[in-house]
């Protein structure tokens, strides 16, 4: 039984949403505030969390940038807001997902499902299995069941939205693969994202290589095309 928490200074949101996760069957963790959730997220971690933006004493970003230091649980954003800035300023800090205010329970329950289905291991298998499926290209060697990634033996830590679009690349170097076939890889086909959430997403995966490696060159942009990884 997956758990999530919910940061939301509104009770009157913590409360319906609460109610709706339960009726799915998830266990549900609620804060009014970031600053308290931060300090009990670090000691009982979820396995997703759902964050309000505009929060008094420590809003949602600033909660998803000190949240990112330790962990990289999947996080959805609920914002109010209207600027395009913001979703992208969220998406290269490492959220994985944005709904707007006013939402539909269902939306979130759906949107909820769909990132813990990508978070999930497809199957445990046994040891021959596990090591099958791990992919290695070159220095880059990425472990689908234990979610880990490691660049020249040094972890890099990713969302599971940046590891299945670094899996899509790397899992056919020299190919171009479209902005539109990394959404389908790294995204369930109920949600949408347009193509700035995609080069986002990129542009916080060089960041996080180059923090090992600052020689980092693997991920090509192709103008007008897509990305490949490099043969």
């Amino acid at each position: 039984m997956p758990t999530i928490a919910l940061v939301d200074d509104d009770r009157n949101i913590l409360t319906s949403v609460a109610i709706a996760l339960e009726g799915e069957g998830y266990r549900v963790q609620t804060y009014t505030d970031g600053s308290t959730a931060l300090d009990d997220l670090k000691s009982n971690p979820p396995d997703l969390a759902i964050f309000d933006i505009k929060m008094p004493r420590m809003d949602g970003m600033e909660l998803l940038r000190r949240f990112r230091q330790k962990s990289d649980v999947p996080v959805i954003f609920l914002t109010s807001k209207d600027e395009e800035i913001d979703e992208l300023f969220g998406l290269k800090m490492g959220a994985d997902d944005f709904i707007r205010k006013p939402f539909s329970q269902r939306l979130l329950v759906e949107r909820v499902k769909a990132i813990l289905r990508r978070a999930s291991p497809k199957d445990p298998g046994g040891q021959k299995e596990s090591e099958a499926k791990i992919l290695e290209r070159g220095f880059l060697k990425m472990d689908p069941e234990r979610h880990a990634c490691t660049w020249k033996n040094d972890q890099v830590t990713l969302t599971v939205t940046e590891f299945l679009i670094l899996q899509a690349l790397a899992a056919r170097p020299g190919v171009v693969k479209s902005r539109n076939a990394l959404m389908d890889a790294a995204y369930d086909d109920q949600v949408y994202v347009d193509d700035r959430t995609i080069d986002s997403h990129i542009k916080r995966l060089r960041k996080k290589f180059k923090v090992v490696d600052d020689e980092f060159e693997m991920i090509e942009t192709l103008y007008g095309v897509g990305y490949r990884f490099k043969e």
